[in-house]
């Protein structure tokens, strides 16, 4: 199987194109030739039969030969909204997150937060995970790469979100005894909330659940703030119905 890389769009057939730092130093430490195949993807849907054009000593350019309908998405569209985990955690997070499917990620800065981040150090964070999303879907075969949206705090992240009734929204809750039940169909637009470390405080759940969001249990283990939405994400992805 041919090495995938992401290169920001657009591509197009015909196009001769100079491969990113990334992918062009992986070429080389892979020790590719001039004619060798690989595949490429900008996030727009399917792949590209791409050839290695020329290798220099710090850029590969690449010919683009066709472009091949093909993806592994999940049928439906998940983003989830999560109080950061502190640490090297939230990396994790985004890569496991990216290979089971999510489409979105909503880092949120809680009441219980450990991990606090504003102004140039929450922009540099948001930065590498998305370069984490993107090197995750190269490797898992996605042809899209979920967009990690700009830090918030939990309450202004609720405050923008406008009435929809076509979106399943659900909040990840201690205090819950209903249990989650991980059904989706096509098509359907899904929202999750999970706190951080200590999970979100009583006033944050009531205003998630003032914004639409119907609370849930995931069982009555206490999991981490990087184990919750990954569990959701792998019983989603594992469906009959998305295999």
């Amino acid at each position: 199987m041919p090495p995938r890389f992401f290169v920001p769009p657009p591509l197009r057939a015909g196009d001769v194109r100079t491969l990113p730092p990334g992918p062009a130093r992986h070429v080389q430490v892979l020790r590719l030739q001039p004619g060798d195949d690989i595949t490429l993807f900008d996030g727009g849907g399917g792949e590209w039969h791409a050839c290695i054009d020329r290798i220099g000593r710090s850029e590969v350019s690449v010919h683009l030969i066709e472009h091949v309908d093909t993806t592994c998405e999940l049928p439906f569209d998940v983003t989830l909204a999560m109080g950061m985990p502190a640490n090297d955690r939230m990396d994790n997070v985004v890569e496991k997150a990216t290979e089971l499917g999510v489409a979105g990620i909503q880092p949120l800065v809680c009441e219980r937060s450990v991990l606090r981040l504003v102004g140039d150090r929450a922009d540099k964070k948001v930065a590498h995970w998305q370069a984490v999303a993107a090197s995750a879907s190269e490797q898992c075969g996605r042809t899209q790469v979920p967009t990690v949206h700009p830090v918030r705090t939990i309450a202004q992240w609720l405050a923008s979100l406008s009435p929809d009734p076509t979106q399943i929204r659900q909040l990840l809750s201690l205090r819950e005894d209903r249990r989650w039940n991980p059904i989706a169909t096509a098509g359907q637009h899904l929202l999750y909330l999970s706190g951080p470390e200590g999970g979100l405080s009583e006033a944050e759940e009531q205003s998630a659940m003032q914004a639409g969001f119907q609370p849930a249990s995931l069982g009555p283990r206490v999991l981490r703030a990087d184990t919750a939405p990954l569990a959701v994400l792998a019983a989603l992805a594992l469906q009959p119905n998305t295999l």
